[in-house]
């Protein structure tokens, strides 16, 4: 693993990582995704400004830009086992701070789901079934990424033994935590949202005290 290797490597995630189409998506409607809603540049934040399709898309194209990152350093470097997962730790640090925007981008979920995804599908549905039911849990997403983040390197060095890919993929897993913090103390204070937003989005608004004609607007405004 030579340096100029591990330096394309980290290049191209971090490119790949800079795309962010919520931030495209909240364009299309007139603003900015880093100023508006939870301020994330990420898909829940598209699902809370724009809807239900901006949310999906957003989460797709997240979820492809850190596994075409994997996959193609993979390609392009075959024996180098730390390939993969270096270029999709650099996508995901990429997506949550993208020098494009300002450093301010999302908060990593998608992303790191990609990585799982480009490492074994079926750990993808595992890790992802894991993390629906420990939101519905716990009725916050906030928990999901700080702890998938942890889960995934844990998983993957039990199935693989290698310690220092295992690390590696480790790496997100402060910023992670680091961007969450934020909600965290909104859920002592009561004004996190939870996850019941999916499917009573004005009742959720009217709990944590979030109910005004902005809040109406950009309801009525979303697809």
């Amino acid at each position: 693993m030579t340096a100029g290797r591990v330096f394309i490597c980290v290049l191209i995630g971090y490119l790949l990582g800079n795309i962010s189409p919520a931030y495209f998506f909240g364009k299309t409607r007139g603003y900015d995704m880093r100023e508006e809603g939870s301020g994330n540049v990420g898909a829940t934040n598209a699902f809370i400004m724009v809807g239900r399709n901006a949310f999906f898309i957003t989460a797709a194209l997240d979820i492809l830009k850190s596994f075409a990152a994997w996959k193609l350093c993979e390609a392009l470097f075959p024996a180098m086992t730390a390939a993969g997962p270096l270029a999709a730790v650099a996508c995901i640090l990429g997506h949550m701070y993208p020098v494009l925007l300002g450093f301010r981008g999302g908060k990593g979920l998608a992303s790191l789901g990609g990585a799982v995804l480009a490492w074994r599908w079926k750990w993808f549905l595992l890790l992802l079934a894991a993390a629906i039911l420990l939101a519905l849990i716990t009725r916050y997403v906030c928990f999901v990424a700080p702890t998938m983040s942890v889960v995934f390197p844990v998983c993957y060095y039990r199935m693989t033994g290698l310690l220092g890919c295992a690390l590696i993929l480790l790496i997100p897993a402060l910023p992670i935590f680091l961007k969450h913090r934020e909600n965290f103390v909104h859920i002592r204070e009561g004004t996190e949202m939870r996850v019941s937003f999916i499917w009573n989005k004005e009742a959720e608004l009217r709990r944590i005290g979030r109910w005004d004609e902005k809040s109406r607007e950009q309801l009525n405004r979303r697809n």
